[in-house]
């Protein structure tokens, strides 16, 4: 009776025999299910997305709540501009222990201004600047890396080569003199006019018009490797369109390194804003952000650190549940993604050894099969070895 020293066989819940390699639990999907449920039963699973997901949608929603948005009235009953007396000279208000939540749970700056509102309002412009960069750069990234992948010849040699000019322009310079040009209000002109009006709507198209590069280079190389698998040249030789080809074929097996790299540029975002504010040339006064808070109150961080305490605390949060999230997606989109449990391949291997060594006959030259899959011939006189 010989028992397998490499493969194990599991019984599925249909009766199905399913065979995986030792220490790799495979994904047992169910038949019937569509692409999209099978996505989000393997996202589901993965808890670290999952308890990235539930802190930016907490974060979401109470930012986006708590103090309005475009005009709709928010549950607390401070602005970000609104000054009030202070109460407990400045200090937050909250506690753990008793559970309290105060008049002020995050502290006040020195003017009195509630700094709960003023985070939740950071929060609300970095996450929209964090979606509109997602959003743009994503598009942008994916288009450039799919058409110069895909087709090669003049047009990656233009792509590539627009690529090669806005990588190397500083990010920094550019939003100094976009900043420059939006301030000046006196000219009239289109640009200043909507910059002066939607100042975090032009922050975020305009770093997205410029953080899509990284992500066309990885786009790139990635349809260069998959216009070459067999499936693509099954998919010409059957009459497939390209775009049939780019979006029902390539695209499907490529959305990994897009969903990741996407997050990855969304929580770079926030750190890019809040640079950029730190230096003056990203949300402006009277508006906030979360690098503005950080920047106003620079000076007080001896005397007042809960004004860095919380909006910093804020900036990793969202960073930290952005890249869980991303990581979770990879996981689901990706059908190449196994699990591999270390201590299960020992044991198993373990359990193939003592099989191996209970089931070999005794006798002269008989033949043992070893833990990978070696030849032992045994003494021809049937003596033992020592």
């Amino acid at each position: 009776m010989s028992q397998p020293s490499q493969q194990e066989v599991i019984m599925a819940e249909d009766g199905s025999r399913i065979s995986a390699a030792a220490g790799i639990e495979p994904v047992l999907e169910a038949k019937g299910l569509s692409q999209g449920q099978i996505v989000r039963k393997r996202f589901l699973g993965h808890s670290g997305a999952i308890i990235g997901l539930v802190v930016f949608a907490l974060i979401f929603v109470m930012a986006f709540t708590s103090v309005g948005y475009l005009g709709i009235p928010g549950w607390w009953k401070y602005t970000h501009e609104q000054v009030s007396p202070l109460v407990n000279d400045g200090a937050p208000t909250s506690s753990l222990w008793p559970l309290a939540w105060g008049e002020h749970p995050f502290g006040q700056d020195r003017i009195g201004r509630d700094l709960f509102a003023m985070t939740m309002r950071g929060a609300q412009q970095s996450i929209t600047i964090m979606l509109v960069i997602g959003l743009i750069a994503g598009l942008i990234g994916a288009v450039v890396g799919a058409i110069s992948g895909y087709f090669r010849g003049w047009a990656e040699a233009i792509l590539m080569r627009v690529t090669d000019v806005i990588i190397i322009i500083p990010a920094l310079l550019l939003a100094a003199v976009m900043a420059q040009l939006a301030g000046r209000r006196d000219q009239g002109s289109w640009f200043a006019s909507f910059a002066s009006t939607n100042g975090v709507l032009a922050l975020g198209i305009f770093l997205g018009l410029i953080s899509w590069v990284s992500l066309a280079r990885l786009m790139r190389g990635e349809f260069l490797s998959l216009r070459e698998r067999e499936f693509v040249d099954a998919a010409r030789i059957s009459g497939a369109s390209n775009a049939r080809i780019i979006f029902k074929h390539i695209l499907p097996n490529a959305v990994g390194v897009l969903i990741v790299n996407v997050t990855l540029t969304m929580s770079a975002a926030i750190l890019t804003e809040t640079a950029l504010s730190y230096l003056g040339v990203g949300v402006k006064a009277p508006d906030t952000s979360l690098g503005l808070l950080i920047s106003q109150n620079q000076q007080a961080f001896a005397t007042r650190p809960w004004l860095f305490w919380f909006p910093g605390m804020f900036i990793v949060l969202i960073c930290l549940s952005i890249n869980f999230i991303g990581d979770g997606l990879r996981d689901a989109f990706d059908p190449r993604q196994k699990k591999f449990n270390a201590k299960k391949a020992v044991d198993h291997r373990g359990t193939a050894v003592q099989a191996s060594a209970v089931t070999a006959p005794d006798g002269p030259g008989y033949e043992q099969s070893g833990p990978e899959g070696s030849r032992y011939d045994g003494p021809a006189d049937g003596t033992q070895g020592k």
